[in-house]
This record gives structure tokens, C-alpha cells and sequence, in this order.
């Protein structure tokens, strides 16, 4: 595998590097659209709706068609402009229980891969998460698109999953369902009877994509047997590039847990004083509660921005803890 990405997990004051790989890929089938009388390729020509000439790549800029049939043109200088997260940086916004993110949300998934002569602070925080049996949200900015994700654990490894917005999110109306009626209790129980008879551990590798390994054969078959229909072309190829980047560990660690508990004592010691300041009648403080359990809280995330025509990652420095 080919690192996409390299940056660090901002942890606090620790800084955890990591090199980024895509953790899933298809393996359905692409084909092209050909001639069908002499099997070449068919190319597509960027044409111009105004002038109907030819239109270069590089002249092309994104435009935005608003309700009312107005046209906005931005340029590569406008999106420059917007909003951004740290282009190397993941950096954790809270911890919050596991099963409290809808499945629904996931997106891409992405492997980290320690990036520093010592893995020790990737350790630190993989241990972390399953001995709190938390996940951490994150913000993760790839190819000018800044998301909200979710980092966890899977199989010893960091895995950042991206999630969806909630308004990406469509809500399920359906009127039918409203006067629909219950299930009666010989209902539920024969069903319940036949999920119990049809129950296993879920094993993956139990199941398999017939469709496509029965394509695969007939193009194995036709290549072996060779005929009119095969057509013998050079193979396309192309690379991606790497960047590098690497920190440290413990001392920030430690700053991290003392700036906690200097927090912590100022707050108690506001605290005390607003309750000795309740003797006098004029001034009647209202007590600064700390909540026991953080509420998840409505983050103001970068408007997502539309890709760059570089597909690659730019780089940019990380902002100090």
C-alpha cells in the first residue's frame, strides 16, 4: 500500500505521527466505453456551451448555480480563501462513547500507520481508546476537504473513519408506516423462533460476490481463447507522491495532565470564593456548576469546500496546542 496522507494526531499536548492508507477498495470491474466497430477508446471533449470551442483543463474554473439562476464563478484564489483545517494535523476535538455514533454516518475508512523512530505515543493512544472504550471525533482535512471523523481501534490498528454531516443525512418519512399495525404476539414469537434457528457469528469471509467472480471468469475464458473480441493495448500507469513529518512524546504528555489539573484547581477555587461571597445580601452569584457529563456539543466545522483540482494533500504548518 501507498501512504495518501502524513501528518500527526493532536492528543492534547501530544502529537502522535501517523502515515494515512485507504483501508477499503472495490473489486468490482471497471470497463471502458469503446468503439464498438474497432474497439478503440472513447475520449470526451471539454466543450464550451457558450463559444463551442474546445476547453483546456487548466481553464476551467467551479461555478455555482444558485435557486434563482444566478451564476457564481470561483477561482482557485477564492477557495484559498475559506476556511481550513490544519492540512497535517487530526486534531481531536472529544472522547465520546462508541455506541452512541449511528452506524448510518460512516463514510471512508482510512489504516494510520505509526510515522516516528518510536511508535510509543501511536501505543499511548491506541490503549487509551479500548481501556475507555471511547472513541475520539476528530477533524481530518484530505485533499482540501476538511471532515468530521471517528478515530478507534481495529485489530491493533488506528482506524479514522469520516462521517457524514447530519444534514447529509436524509430522514426516513414514510406514511405508510404511520397507521401501520403491531405485530401480534404469535407473530413476533414464530419470528423470533426462526431469527433464533438462523443465528451465527458473523464471519465475512463466509460470503462472496458471485456476480463478480463469475465476470471474472468470462473474461479469463475470452482472454484464453483469444478471437476478435480481444484487443491487445498498453497498460496506463500512474504514481502518487509522499510528503514526511515527525514529533515527540512524554513531556507534552505531562504538561497535558497538569494543565488539566491546573484547570481543575482554579475552577475549585472559584468555586469556594463565590460561596463565601454569599453572606453579602447585594451580590448574589449563581454557582458555576462544572457538568458531569459533557453534552455532545454542535461543532462550528469549516464549510466543506469543494476539491481542488489537485488531487494531492498540501502542506501546512500545524498551529501550536
Amino acid at each position: 500500500m501507498r501512504s495518501i496522507w502524513k501528518g500527526s494526531i493532536a492528543f492534547g499536548l501530544v502529537n502522535v505521527p501517523v502515515k494515512v492508507y485507504s483501508a477499503t477498495e472495490t473489486h468490482d470491474i471497471r470497463f471502458h466505453q469503446v468503439h464498438a466497430k474497432d474497439g478503440g477508446r472513447i475520449k470526451y471533449d471539454r466543450v464550451c456551451s457558450e463559444c463551442g470551442k474546445s476547453v483546456q483543463f487548466a481553464d476551467i474554473d467551479k461555478a455555482y448555480d444558485s435557486p434563482d439562476g444566478d451564476r457564481v464563478v470561483l477561482t482557485d484564489e477564492d477557495f484559498d480563501k475559506l476556511p481550513a483545517a490544519e492540512k497535517h494535523e487530526i486534531p481531536v476535538l472529544e472522547f465520546v462513547p462508541t455506541d452512541q455514533i449511528d452506524p448510518i454516518l460512516y463514510d471512508k475508512s482510512y489504516f494510520l500507520e505509526p510515522d516516528s523512530t518510536s511508535p510509543k505515543a501511536y501505543v499511548l493512544l491506541r490503549q487509551t481508546l479500548l481501556e475507555t472504550e471511547r472513541t475520539a471525533l476528530v477533524h481530518f482535512t484530505l485533499r482540501q476537504k476538511t471532515r468530521l471523523a471517528a478515530l478507534r481501534v481495529r485489530d491493533e490498528t488506528l482506524v479514522i473513519q469520516t462521517l457524514l454531516w447530519p444534514d447529509e443525512v436524509r430522514a426516513a418519512e414514510f406514511p405508510s408506516l404511520d397507521d401501520a399495525p403491531e405485530a401480534r404476539p404469535q407473530e413476533v414469537k414464530m419470528a423470533t423462533s426462526l431469527v433464533e434457528s438462523m443465528s451465527s457469528d458473523f464471519d465475512p469471509t463466509e460470503f462472496t460476490d458471485d456476480y463478480q467472480i463469475e465476470l471474472r471468469k468470462l473474461l479469463d475464458d475470452t482472454i484464453a481463447n483469444g478471437g476478435e473480441k480481444v484487443i491487445h493495448t498498453e497498460e496506463e500507469t500512474s504514481d502518487d507522491g509522499e510528503d514526511a513529518e515527525v514529533v515527540d512524546l512524554v513531556a507534552a504528555l505531562q504538561r497535558s495532565v497538569e494543565a488539566a489539573g491546573r484547570n481543575a484547581k482554579s475552577s475549585s477555587t472559584e468555586s469556594s470564593g463565590k460561596s463565601a461571597a454569599k453572606k453579602a445580601p447585594a451580590k448574589k452569584a449563581a454557582a458555576k456548576k462544572t457538568p458531569a457529563k459533557k453534552a455532545p456539543a454542535k461543532k462550528t466545522a469549516a464549510k466543506k469546500t469543494a476539491a481542488k483540482k489537485s488531487s494531492g494533500g498540501t502542506s501546512e504548518t500545524r498551529k501550536g496546542a
